[in-house]
């Protein structure tokens, strides 16, 4: 078989333009990767959130989307999303002394 006729299945080496950069070694980047958190740079409150989820009852979740579509009009919007009536529920649960032993109470009746 003559090589110069049939195709060749080597992978060619294309040459980028940065080839001709050196290596950054594994050795130098490590130190970086091993900074302590403090040196980090702070995020913002905003910037790390974290998901809670919870459990409704079928007729629970069609109260509260009625609920919503509701508020939506309300407002004038096209939707209100869960996420903002719980976001906006936690906030006043922890800044309202009064609904937050009302909460406390029904947690306690309902156990």
């Amino acid at each position: 078989m003559n090589s110069s006729s049939s195709p060749s299945f080597r992978a060619t080496q294309h040459r980028r333009a940065d080839a001709a950069a050196p290596t950054e070694r594994l050795t130098s980047i490590r130190p970086k990767l091993e900074q302590p958190a403090r040196e980090k740079p702070e995020q913002s409150s905003r910037g790390q959130r974290t998901r809670r989820t919870v459990d409704l009852t079928p007729a629970t979740h069609r109260a509260l989307d009625i609920w919503q579509r509701d508020a939506a009009d309300r407002l004038g919007l096209a939707r209100v999303t869960g996420q903002e009536v719980i976001s906006a529920l936690i906030e006043l649960l922890l800044s309202d002394a009064k609904l937050s032993a009302e909460v406390t109470r029904s947690i306690r009746e309902r156990r």
